[in-house]
């Protein structure tokens, strides 16, 4: 199942490319530098807001809040 959620970025490391975004009830979660990758950004600060796409329990996209969210078959869609 996919969904799709705002969070907060708490850390980012661009070495790894990998970091932790807070959700908006206080729920640390982590991402990897695969999930990093799949998006359109170059590097994040704390306190960004973004939209990441969660897919089998693990953040599979992240990109800004404010820029579109990739869809099933590259189509953009809101978050």
């Amino acid at each position: 199942m996919r969904v799709t959620v705002q969070a907060t970025v708490r850390t980012f490391d661009p070495e790894s490319r990998s970091g932790v975004v807070f959700l908006d009830d206080g729920t640390r979660v982590p991402f990897d530098g695969e999930a990093f990758d799949a998006g359109p950004l170059r590097r994040l600060r704390p306190g960004q807001r973004v939209a990441l796409v969660m897919a089998d329990g693990r953040v599979s996209y992240l990109t800004l809040s404010t820029f579109p969210v990739r869809g099933p078959l590259g189509s953009a869609s809101r978050p």
